[in-house]
């Protein structure tokens, strides 16, 4: 199978709504840092270039600091370029030729392009010190006008889900299948939030509810190996094992109620433990959701049986 074709078949049919299921999860809950909440392509800027080997926590105090200082472009451009760097050294924001080359981009903007920002990724490249990813961020959130980012959190999200091979041509075409058209600045901000929050290189599918959970090759497996997480887990003891053990319970035995069943998922098994029925019903409650086991309530008892 070639890269294209295992590509094309490891995402889902339904796009729409694996498109839909991400925008509503990030609209609902989201860290709120403070260049989220503006188009101003010269703050966007700054908030990127010093993102670049920063924290994000780190980098609100420096940004908001850098903004008091120098509000606008053609502040940043009239200033003494040694007191950028000097703010930046100050602030441990790293390799300060990242403070002149923000100087001369703000420098640029203002001579040739009359202090209005170019709005594509192309034109934005341009720019002293921006580069590909750079520009196509600022392009995005400014002007919702980028294509579909592609960092280290993407692809970790994109080979896990859908098995999209370690291939950065790969990675790229199906990022930019998956993204709906026109809607980069959403779409771009809620996938690397996914890869921040959820599917970060320890995952909290549950934890951070994941909205991808429902076609997710990783979370079906149990195996979150994925370009910058190269360990294998263990199979032993891990939920890939575990769902394993729910479904061959079922298939020989048609349906059980919580108590039979628990004790051929897990030899300690104990209803009121650590590894009862309260974890039972959430391995269970994950295996519904997928569509591959009914539940049913009974008046004393939970009963699981196979999806018909």
């Amino acid at each position: 199978m070639t890269g294209t074709e295992r590509e094309d078949a490891a995402l889902p049919d339904d796009l729409d709504a694996v498109r839909t299921a991400l925008i509503e999860w990030y609209e609902a809950d989201h860290r709120d840092y403070p260049w989220r909440r503006t188009d101003d392509p010269y703050a966007i800027l700054v908030s990127e270039v010093m993102s670049q080997q920063t924290q994000l926590d780190r980098v609100v105090e420096a940004w908001d600091a850098f903004l008091d200082r120098w509000p606008t472009v053609e502040a940043l451009a009239s200033a003494d370029r040694s007191d950028v760097v000097a703010f930046w050294s100050d602030q441990r924001l790293g390799y300060n030729n990242r403070a002149r080359y923000l100087h001369e981009a703000a420098g640029q903007v203002v001579d040739d392009y009359g202090g209005e920002f170019p709005e594509t990724p192309s034109e934005l490249q341009e720019l002293m010190g921006v580069g590909p990813y750079t520009a196509n961020a600022v392009a995005s959130f400014a002007f919702n006008n980028g294509d579909a980012v592609v960092d280290t959190n993407v692809k970790r999200v994109l080979y896990r889900a859908f098995e999209v091979p370690d291939d950065d041509s790969t990675f790229d075409r199906a990022a930019q299948t998956l993204m709906p058209a026109g809607e980069s600045r959403v779409w771009n901000n809620a996938i690397m939030e996914l890869g921040g929050v959820a599917c970060q290189q320890r995952p909290r599918c549950d934890e951070a509810g994941c909205p991808w959970r429902e076609w997710c090759r990783a979370y079906e497996t149990g195996d979150f190996t994925a370009p910058d997480v190269p360990t294998q887990p263990s199979f032993e003891g891990s939920r890939r094992q575990m769902r394993g053990r729910v479904i061959s319970a079922l298939k020989e035995y048609d349906e059980l109620a919580l108590d039979e069943l628990g004790p051929r998922v897990r030899v300690d098994y104990a209803p009121e433990g650590k590894y009862g029925r309260e974890w039972l019903r959430g391995l269970l409650s994950d295996l519904s959701d997928d569509g591959l086991i009914q539940l049913e309530e009974q008046e004393t008892t939970t009963v699981a049986r196979l999806q018909a």
